[in-house]
């Protein structure tokens, strides 16, 4: 018998629900939504016979996994919830923002044995698998330093994507500090390097756009702040920088908004918007990557050409030369594959993690060292800049085996 996967949430979950179906490891997909509208709308698309009007509904049924794609800065509670209730968890990003939350999390996985996945899409982007790959064959050499960024412009669908989450109450959870959002950034560069951050030094931008979001007393944690930069130190001896910015005068037009570039002894790998090269120590090498790291939009049937014209905005919906796609199931030929071809291996990670009960690259251990340094990061930014020290919860024991899958 396959999996019985439960899937939170009636927004951005419509970008996963097909796969989840088409996965041969999968018997059934359920969703639950608070809003009947939402959830009888999404059923019908989709084609889901069973639905459930929350998620204290979904922890009672028999469903073996939860995919949680709720609001952001509930996914901690959300996810303590589920696991809980003995449910195996994928969580959309951020993990939690709450060190206590992530803490509780990781404690409760190991006890209980049950599988937690992080959603973060930059662990499959290219630029960050083509890394991984050099990494690993000391081509880099030691990393000196690495900088991401994560600039996307609340008129950028953060509006709308709020508006839709949190209802009346939308400001109040759009005004989230950025840097309690880093995982897009700060995965990019520990996805390839399995380092992780020990001290951060983070500075602010008070918001002066006055649409009562990024305001004192205006949302859930008394932010100001629209845009925020760390400079952070790496258990490697090297360093990374993150920009997390809401308010930027950038566009990405219709491409993806994360980049990063990573600097080694031996070897650099540079990405500006749309630009990509690697260098090294030989006098004049430099190899453009464009070729490989570029995704090709797939040729999406006629089931589900309207699906890949909704979520076609601000993501890619194929895959790169560099993507490891013999690793997919064959019916994941021809859906969709947001986010720089990165959906497809999230869902086929965490399937198959369940199934082989195996841990996934981005589990519990992994998704809290993508977030804690941005919370101790706005900390930081609180006390202008001051240098503070990054929690780490360590790795898993030896009792855990993870998931063979090779970039």
């Amino acid at each position: 018998m396959g999996l019985k996967i439960g899937v939170v949430g009636t927004g951005f979950a419509g970008s996963f629900i097909p796969l989840f179906q088409a996965h041969p490891l999968v018997e059934e997909v359920a969703v639950a939504e608070l809003v009947p509208e939402k959830l009888q709308k999404t059923a019908e698309r989709f084609g889901i016979k069973r639905t459930y009007s929350s998620l204290d509904e979904l922890c009672k049924s028999d469903v073996d996994a939860i995919a949680l794609f709720t609001n952001r800065h509930l996914h901690g509670p959300h996810t303590l919830q589920a696991l809980r209730a003995g449910k195996h968890v994928y969580c959309a990003v951020p993990m939690a923002s709450s060190i206590e939350d992530m803490q509780a999390i990781i404690e409760l996985v190991d006890q209980s044995g049950l599988i937690y996945m992080t959603g973060e899409t930059s662990y499959y982007y290219p630029a960050t698998i083509y890394c991984r790959n050099r990494f690993a064959q000391g081509d880099f050499g030691n990393i000196v330093y690495g900088e991401a960024a994560y600039l996307h412009d609340m008129s950028h669908g953060f509006y709308d994507a709020y508006k839709h989450s949190d209802g009346a109450n939308w400001k109040k959870a759009a005004g989230l500090p950025p840097m309690f959002y880093p995982t897009h950034s700060v995965s990019m560069i520990l996805g390839v390097t399995g380092a992780h951050a020990t001290q951060v030094s983070c500075l602010g931008y008070k918001d002066t756009e006055g649409d009562g979001v990024f305001e004192a007393g205006a949302n859930y944690w008394d932010n100001e702040f629209s845009n925020q930069t760390a400079l952070l130190r790496t258990s490697d001896g090297g360093m990374m920088r993150i920009n997390e910015f809401r308010r930027v005068g950038w566009s990405c037009r219709g491409e993806r908004s994360v980049h990063m570039s990573l600097f080694g002894t031996k070897g650099t790998f540079e990405e500006q918007f749309n630009a990509t090269a690697w260098t090294s120590l030989k006098w004049g090498e430099i190899e453009d990557l464009t070729d490989i790291l570029t995704c090709q939009t797939v040729e999406v049937g006629d089931a589900h050409k309207q699906l890949h014209e909704l979520i076609q905005r601000d993501y890619y919906s194929g895959v790169a030369k560099v993507h490891p796609v013999h690793r997919l199931p064959e019916s994941f030929k021809g859906l969709h594959n947001g986010h720089a071809g990165s959906h497809q291996f999230l869902v086929d990670d965490f399937v198959k993690s369940v199934s082989q009960h195996r841990l996934p690259p981005n589990n519990a251990w992994q998704a809290a060292r993508y977030c804690i340094p941005g919370l101790i990061a706005h900390e930081s930014s609180l006390r202008g800049g001051e240098m503070l020290t990054i929690p780490d919860f360590g790795s898993p024991s030896a009792k855990w085996t993870l998931l063979e899958n090779k970039d």
